[in-house]
């Protein structure tokens, strides 16, 4: 490929990637997030039950319709949480979270003064605070709070029992990751329900907490792979509403069986939230390994196990997703310019398959997802540009070639080497065809008086004729033999009327000339004229020369000596046919018969007739 068309190659295949770099990087999620957020989905909840289990240490404790019936209509008295918390403390819990906001004093100060009191006697209980956002941000990705929901004062809630219980959807309106901090209206940042649940049975060394030098939010010594909005991806253990059973759900207890628990529960070292558990308390959000909603109780519920087990399945950093995108599109841009066909298409498969293997690799060794969709995307894009980059190239030289070839030989014959797609071999078959010989009488005569540039111009004017003549009656121009022509009627594409169509190109050639020669007769005194001679018979047709260096595509054989003969035996302006094509053409033409004559190479006389005109 020359230097040109590979810069365009170039220019065009990294417009491309820049294209897909673009909608990899136009949102936390990309612009193809519909279709990569669903792909990451489907490979997580491909997990066995083994790899599933969930951890027996968290427990729910569900305000459901069972406790609503026995208890009341919600809400309840704060001194009904209070109960609650002394029989899970009786117990030996490690840590309670209430997923309850509690944000209004109650009207009888009795009942907050009973939980207030439970709050200061265990350290180990997190109450929620609901952050509340404008339903538009100023800039896209900002996280600032329109209002805060704090524990009611009342309560005298400290601030390490405090934590924040939002969570926060993707475009797709599913709860993929959890903010394991939200930063509040001053911009201090208050940890998620999960994260204060966590830090109250992890070891001081393991501690999640946030490193304020640098944003990071760390377990331990390990960095938190959270995106822009502090978010982590959460790994789900179990289904929405799991039914009880040690190997596929957290063990669920009734609010209103622990509050009427006569002796402590089997609960020593367990984490148990206490949170809503019907639809009626709207506290459900879409997830994206069950078409039901789970509640946020359960979502608490898995995070808290992600934090503990520190199973965090993150996007790829954006300069390994766009390295990514870059190699693979370099890469397609070299070889979709270098291959074509097949081969090329058997290129494209292998990368679209490898890139899939290496994205599923990348998932399962590392727990990474790099992008899938954008660099294949970016594949995609370059390997089709390449198809009609390739075509109209063919497009292109194939009109060049037919063009330039089409000079010579007549353009059926560079479309049937063009539409064959073979090579041009030696060899030819055997065709019924009919063959125009013509040639100028008195052209030596005229080219003694002329300056060769005149003699060359008056040539190329006959020459013309006789060319368009021929390609006008669908014919062949075979070759330009001095001041003469050969041109064959059937060949390569074959015509039940061809001799009939050589007459006819023979009769346009003869009024032609008489035209051009008054012109002559005008401009330099003197005229010529043509003399034709048309056969029609078998004769051998195709490449004839050297397959390496040169191949001419013509007619050989008996036919066409015969026309030849009859062309050197025409007078100025006579249209000479022989007996083989009279019998094809009498009845449409005016035709005389001038009787027999001796040709060279035939042993007996021909009979010849005189085309005169049209009828």
């Amino acid at each position: 490929m020359g230097k040109k068309k590979w810069i365009k190659t170039l220019v065009v295949g990294l417009l491309l990637t820049l294209i897909s770099t673009y909608f990899y990087t136009v949102s936390s999620s990309g612009l193809f997030y519909f279709v990569e957020g669903p792909l990451q989905d489907n490979l997580r909840k491909a997990k066995s039950i083994d790899e599933r289990q969930p951890d027996d240490r968290i427990k729910i404790v569900k305000i459901d319709e069972k406790s609503l019936s026995a208890i009341g209509k919600f809400p309840w008295d704060r001194s009904t949480y209070a109960k609650v918390i002394e029989k899970l403390e009786q117990s030996g819990v490690a840590a309670i979270g209430i997923d309850v906001v509690l944000a209004e004093p109650s009207k009888n100060p009795a009942d907050d003064k009973a939980l207030a009191d439970v709050l200061a006697k265990y350290s180990n209980i997190i109450l929620p605070i609901q952050i509340n956002y404008p339903s538009k941000q100023k800039q896209a990705g900002d996280l600032v709070p329109e209002t805060i929901d704090y524990p009611s004062s009342t309560l005298t809630t400290k601030s390490n029992q405090m934590a924040h219980i939002n969570v926060l959807v993707d475009k797709d309106g599913k709860a993929r990751k959890l903010p394991v901090g939200l930063p509040d209206i001053k911009g201090s940042y208050i940890p998620a329900f999960s994260v204060a649940l966590a830090n109250l049975v992890l070891d001081e060394k393991e501690k999640i907490k946030r490193d304020e030098t640098t944003g990071e939010w760390m377990l331990g010594n390990t960095i938190i792979p959270t995106n822009e909005r502090n978010q982590v991806t959460t790994e789900f253990y179990t289904q929405p509403r799991q039914k009880v059973d040690a190997s596929t759900g957290y063990e669920m207890l009734s609010f209103v069986d622990v509050m009427n628990s006569t002796k402590p529960l089997p609960l020593k070292g367990s984490i148990v939230l206490v949170g809503p558990f019907v639809t009626a308390m709207q506290d459900e959000y879409p997830t994206p390994i069950s078409s039901v909603k789970m509640f946020g109780i359960e979502i608490h519920a898995n995070m808290i196990q992600t934090l503990l087990e520190s199973k965090f399945y993150k996007d790829a950093s954006r300069p390994l997703g766009v390295g990514s995108i870059l190699l693979i599109s370099l890469l397609a841009i070299f070889l979709f310019d270098r291959y074509r066909g097949k081969t090329a298409l058997f290129i494209f498969i292998g990368m679209f398959v490898i890139y899939g293997g290496i994205w599923l690799a990348f998932y399962t060794v590392s727990s990474i997802f790099i992008p899938l969709i954008y660099p294949q995307f970016a594949l995609v894009s370059i390997y089709v540009w390449s198809l009609v980059s390739h075509y109209l190239e063919e497009r292109k030289e194939r009109n060049r070639v037919t063009g330039i070839f089409g000079r010579f030989v007549s353009k059926t014959v560079v479309d049937e080497l063009l539409q064959s797609g073979e090579d041009v071999k030696l060899g030819g078959s055997r065709k019924d065809i009919s063959l125009i010989f013509v040639d100028i009488r008195g052209f030596t005569p005229m080219s003694e008086r002329l300056e060769p540039e005149q003699v060359i111009q008056v040539l190329n004017e006959y020459l013309d004729v006789c060319t368009k003549a021929i390609f006008k009656f669908n014919g062949t121009l075979d070759k330009f033999i001095g001041d003469g022509v050969m041109a064959m009627f059937g060949a390569p594409i074959e015509y039940d009327n061809h001799p009939e169509m050589a007459v006819r190109a023979a009769i346009e050639m003869k009024s032609q000339a008489d035209i051009l020669e008054q012109k002559l007769i005008r401009n330099y005194g003197i005229g010529v004229k043509f003399g034709l001679g048309i056969n029609s018979g078998p004769a051998v047709v195709g490449n004839i020369g050297s397959e390496d260096l040169r191949l001419d595509y013509t007619a050989i054989g008996d036919t066409v000596n015969l026309s030849a003969r009859l062309e050197s035996n025409a007078k100025p302006g006579q249209i000479l046919i022989s007996e083989q094509t009279y019998e094809r053409v009498k009845g449409l033409f005016e035709i005389e018969a001038i009787g027999e004559i001796k040709v060279k190479g035939k042993e007996k006389p021909v009979a010849v007739y005189e085309v005169i005109g049209h009828l």
